[in-house]
This record gives structure tokens, C-alpha cells and sequence, in this order.
């Protein structure tokens, strides 16, 4: 065979319920005596943050909270939680939260170490290397949704506010060294958030799955973080409390996020300035393009779409994929068109949305070439509803 590639795979994980019981013993195994405990202000005052912090308490263990985090961070969120940090004398993070406060966590444990600005280390090409190493914080990662898998993950995305654009920021080490992943975190979660979190663990899968690159792992992966999901979304939006059905979640968002190693596509590239600019739900903003970007990708992954559908049993190979996307989405609440996800998304950002998708990272990993006339076209599509 004469295709090389160079595969990865992710930490160590505490995988069920009441698990959270653990986090001083996980938090003492990574080397952390005084966490700085990272979330965002609605998770600092659930239960669950309560519990978290008695469990570090029960420990011995002098934990701080950061609890400034944004729905959608920005440069400036990871630079309070740096002074927070070196303020606390914090020897190590515990990243508690969603995709949001598990990002800036591990992007504030990185850049207490670091002297250049973030923007220095995005994830292009091996821009990475420019960073300093030694002192980079090691990090415990808490998810408390199902969605961005980010606690597997080595990369934050965070909004560079001067230009209004999401930023990926990368660095082998930012990867958690403990991750607990305890579905009865996840029981108290809204619906929608639930629903956009479960959508955004599809969305990691599928694009994985349709990602050009050669990496099976990650395809076999992605398969069965699909299969999940099919099964158990459903089942949490009709029960929050299945606890069972929970735990798969935590489960395909992990997959999810260990799946694409391999690429994603469209639906982030399109995703991400649309979140940047009009501060919608990343899950939910790529629940929205999914059907109209694989329409678009068609041609590109048919056959593959095909096999995708026999694996979930769904009957009419691509067609039939499709039509299970577009029943989950109106059986779930997801609207069909952009329009339905916020009022203040405007038609005339198309030519701004479709310059910053081309160039987003991971526009490189769409079956189809993403140019600018492709992304103008289907954020218009998305818009008007046009599938």
C-alpha cells in the first residue's frame, strides 16, 4: 500500500456514573495539587459545580473558580482565566463545563506558559512548535454536555474578536491527561442544549466518516459514534433522565471528537463564521447546514453514504441517510432553515460568511472543494431553505 498517514489517539478516561466522585484522585494523578476550576457562570451555579468542587475539597485539595466564560469565548476570556490562574498560584486546570469552558480550560493552561499571543499558535501548519513547553499546565477535563468531545481533544476554538472570526488553536499538549466522563452531569441539561450538543456529536461523526483523508480508524469510529447517536438522542430528548441513553451520548461525542483527526467539512467551515458573526449555537448552527452540505457533497460520497445507511439499517442508500437526518432534526426541534435559528442572521453577510468559510481550517477536509461560490450558494440555501 503506498498511502502514508500519522494516526493519534486520545487520554485516559473514567467512564460512568458517580465517577465524578474521582476528580481529586484524578486531578492528584495528573500532578495537581491547587486546580484552577474553569466553567462558565450557569454551570458554576448548578449542582453539579457543587459537587465537583466538595469532591476536590474531600481531596484536600485548594481549588479556585473561574466561571468567566461566553457561550462563544473570546481572546479575552482566555486571558482572565491566565490572570486567574497566575494569581491563584494554580499548579494545574480542571475544565468543567460544555465545548465552550472545556476550550478555554485547556487554552488557559496553555497560555500561562506562554509569551506570545494566542493567534501565534493556530492550527496552521506547525505553527504549534513556536510554542513553550515547559510549564504548560496539565489539565483534567469534566464534560458536562454530549456534543464537542473537546475533553479528547488537543485544539480550543476561541473568537478573535478584532476580526470576528473563530480561531482554532492547537498544541499536543493542551490534550487532558484525566477526563471523567459522568452522564449524571449531563441529566440537568435543557433540552435544546441537549439536542444541539447531541447534533453537533452527528455532525463531528459524519463529516469524519465523509472526510477524503485515509485514517479507518477514525472511520470505524465515526460509523459506530453515528450508530449511537441514532439510537440514544432520541431517547434523551424524550427522557432526560435515561440515564443509559446519557451515558451513549458521552460516549458518541467522545467518538466524535476522536473522529475527526481524520477532517470535517462544510458544515464547520460554514458553521463557524456564522457563530462568529451572529453568536448562534455551534451544534445547533451545524445541525442546520448538515442536510445542505451533504446534498452539496453528493457526488463526492455517495458510495460511501451508502454503506453509511446499511450500517444504520436505514433502507434507500444516500436518499434513505438523508431522510433519516431531515426526520431526526424535525422530530428534535431543529429548524429547517437559518432563519428559524436566529433573526438577526442576515442574507447579505452570504459574501462575508462564504470568504471567512473557504479559509476556515477545516474547509480542507470537504469531499467536494470549497470555494467561494459554493459556500455563498449554500449559506443561501440554508438561509432560504432551498435543500
Amino acid at each position: 500500500m503506498s498511502v502514508k498517514a500519522t494516526w493519534s489517539y486520545p487520554t485516559a478516561v473514567r467512564f460512568g456514573a458517580g465517577r465524578i466522585a474521582e476528580l481529586g484522585q484524578a486531578c492528584r494523578s495528573a500532578g495537581i495539587s491547587r486546580p484552577l476550576v474553569v466553567t462558565d457562570p450557569v454551570v458554576a451555579d448548578l449542582p453539579i459545580a457543587r459537587t465537583a468542587l466538595a469532591a476536590l475539597a474531600e481531596a484536600g485539595l485548594e481549588a479556585g473558580l473561574f466561571r468567566d466564560v461566553a457561550p462563544n469565548p473570546v481572546g479575552a476570556d482566555v486571558e482572565a482565566g491566565v490572570a486567574a490562574y497566575r494569581a491563584g498560584g494554580h499548579d494545574g486546570v480542571v475544565a468543567f463545563g460544555g465545548g465552550s469552558a472545556l476550550d478555554v480550560g485547556k487554552l488557559v493552561a496553555f497560555m500561562q506558559a506562554q509569551t506570545r499571543p494566542i493567534w501565534d499558535f493556530e492550527d496552521i501548519g506547525d505553527w504549534w512548535k513556536r510554542a513553550q513547553t515547559e510549564g504548560i499546565a496539565p489539565i483534567v477535563a469534566v464534560p458536562t454536555t454530549a456534543g464537542t468531545g473537546s475533553e479528547v481533544g488537543r485544539a480550543g476554538v476561541v473568537t478573535n474578536e478584532a476580526i470576528r472570526t473563530k480561531k482554532v488553536v492547537f498544541h499536543p499538549l493542551m490534550l487532558p491527561k484525566v477526563v471523567i466522563c459522568d452522564p449524571e452531569l449531563t441529566i440537568g441539561m435543557p433540552r435544546a442544549i441537549s439536542v444541539g450538543t447531541g447534533m453537533d456529536a452527528l455532525a463531528h461523526c459524519l463529516e469524519a466518516y465523509c472526510a477524503p483523508s485515509y485514517h479507518p480508524m477514525s472511520e470505524g469510529i465515526a460509523l459506530e459514534g453515528m450508530r449511537l447517536v441514532k439510537e440514544a438522542l432520541p431517547r434523551v430528548a424524550a427522557d432526560p433522565n435515561d440515564i443509559d441513553a446519557r451515558g451513549d451520548m458521552m460516549s458518541a461525542a467522545a467518538m466524535g471528537a476522536v473522529a475527526f483527526q481524520k477532517g470535517l467539512g462544510g458544515i464547520h467551515a460554514l458553521s463557524h463564521p456564522v457563530g462568529a458573526l451572529f453568536h448562534t449555537h455551534h451544534g445547533m448552527t451545524n445541525a442546520v447546514f448538515m442536510p445542505y452540505v451533504l446534498v452539496h457533497n453528493r457526488k463526492a460520497i455517495e458510495d460511501k453514504c451508502v454503506r453509511l445507511a446499511a450500517f444504520l439499517g436505514l433502507d434507500g442508500g444516500f436518499d434513505g441517510l438523508l431522510a433519516w437526518i431531515l426526520r431526526l432534526r424535525e422530530e428534535l426541534g431543529v429548524p429547517h432553515g437559518l432563519k428559524g435559528l436566529s433573526p438577526e442572521i442576515d442574507p447579505a453577510a452570504a459574501d462575508e460568511i462564504a470568504a471567512m468559510a473557504v479559509v476556515d481550517p477545516t474547509a480542507g477536509g470537504n469531499p467536494v472543494p470549497l470555494d467561494e461560490a459554493g459556500a455563498r450558494a449554500l449559506f443561501l440555501a440554508a438561509y432560504e431553505e432551498r435543500l
